[in-house]
Parts: structure tokens; C-alpha cells; sequence
């Protein structure tokens, strides 16, 4: 015998699941809900490798899409070695030439070279700094924002935070590390909170 109480509650189902208004046109089962499900902007912390691939995920999205960038995010791993920092800080011009006629990931010579170099940049400031994940909170005194977003129309595409981390970064000797970039890189890692205040997913 069925007990009452189970006749009174609705068997989940993904309709129930309340996500932010930017995902809303995707299947549950599609990478940009699950990337939005799984990964952006839930706080990540002392976790150098997961940070420079994010950080490297944006610079090559740049101008294209982030669906663009998911879809090339395997080959972007194969290509800097799982995003080993002291691997790809090694790698050399002879690494870009060849990785520019790699199919799997977005050919663009320049963002290649970028990640080499930001590599090395972010092994300057595990030496200075402690790790990059100390560096990028360091600028919030290790505390999110939450913008209390209502709707995606909301969401701006760069603010005071990110344009003076994007300084920084550059005084750092960060390559493609512009104010819009970073902004949307502080929203994947979760130093800003822009999940939709009635999102499932919100952090907060």
C-alpha cells in the first residue's frame, strides 16, 4: 500500500527546477545547463589548475561564444597538458606553430602564445602571492559579491571590481585579461554571484 503522504508530493522533475533565465532555452541534458548546474559561479578556492583553465576557457571565447569555448574545452585540455602550470609555462614558439593546426581546440595563434605566457605569470605569483586562487580573492578580501540578480537583463558586462582586477592582472603581465574578460571569469569562479536570486543553483 502506497502511504498518503507520497500521493501528496510531486515527483520531481527537471520542469520543477528553477534555473537562471540565461539557460532557460537549453535542455537539461544540454553542456551549457549542465556547465550552469555544475560549475558557474559556485566559489572556487585554492585550486591553481581548475583556475587557469577557467581563466584560459574565457580568453579563447573571447569574440566567439562560451557554448564555443565548451565545446573545444576537452581539446583545450589535451593541447596545455590538463593545465599543468610548469608544463605549459615550458612550452615553447614551436608549441604554438604546432597547436595552431589542431582541430580541437579554437586556432588562434595569439590567445595560444597568451596562455603560454599567462602560465608563467601565474607562476611569478605562486611564488609571490602563495597561488593565483590567493591573488584573485585577495581582491575581495576573500568574500563573493552578490549582485541579487532578478533577471539576466541585469547583468552588466564589466564593473568597477573587474576592471580593477583586469589592471592588475595586466600590470601582472596577464595577456587578454581585459575588464569584460575578467568579469566574465569572476563570475565562473564565484567571486561574483549573478545566479538569479530565484535560481535552485545560486550559491547563496
Amino acid at each position: 500500500m502506497v502511504p498518503t503522504d507520497n500521493l501528496l508530493k510531486p515527483t520531481p522533475t527537471d520542469n520543477m527546477i528553477k534555473r537562471c533565465e540565461w539557460v532557460s532555452h537549453y535542455s537539461a541534458t544540454d553542456m551549457m545547463t549542465k556547465y550552469h548546474d555544475t560549475e558557474w559561479g559556485k566559489p572556487l578556492r585554492d585550486n591553481d589548475v581548475k583556475l587557469f583553465e577557467l581563466l584560459t576557457l574565457e580568453i579563447f571565447q573571447a569574440g566567439l561564444s562560451w557554448e564555443i569555448s565548451l565545446k573545444k574545452r576537452s581539446g583545450l585540455n589535451e593541447a596545455f597538458f590538463h593545465f599543468d602550470v610548469d608544463r605549459v609555462a615550458s612550452m615553447t614558439e614551436a608549441d604554438v606553430l604546432r597547436l595552431k593546426q589542431d582541430e580541437n581546440i579554437i586556432r588562434n595563434g595569439l590567445k595560444i602564445a597568451a596562455t603560454i605566457n599567462n602560465a608563467q605569470i601565474i607562476q611569478h605569483l605562486q611564488a609571490t602571492f602563495g597561488s593565483l586562487s590567493e591573488y584573485l580573492w585577495h581582491f575581495t578580501d576573500n568574500q563573493t559579491i552578490n549582485h541579487h540578480i532578478t533577471r539576466s537583463s541585469e547583468i552588466v558586462a564589466q564593473n568597477a571590481l573587474s576592471q580593477q582586477v583586469a589592471k592588475d592582472m595586466k600590470k601582472q603581465g596577464f595577456k587578454f585579461a581585459g575588464p569584460v574578460t575578467i568579469y566574465s571569469y569572476l563570475q565562473a569562479m564565484g567571486v561574483i554571484n549573478d545566479h538569479e536570486s530565484t535560481c535552485d543553483f545560486n550559491p547563496e
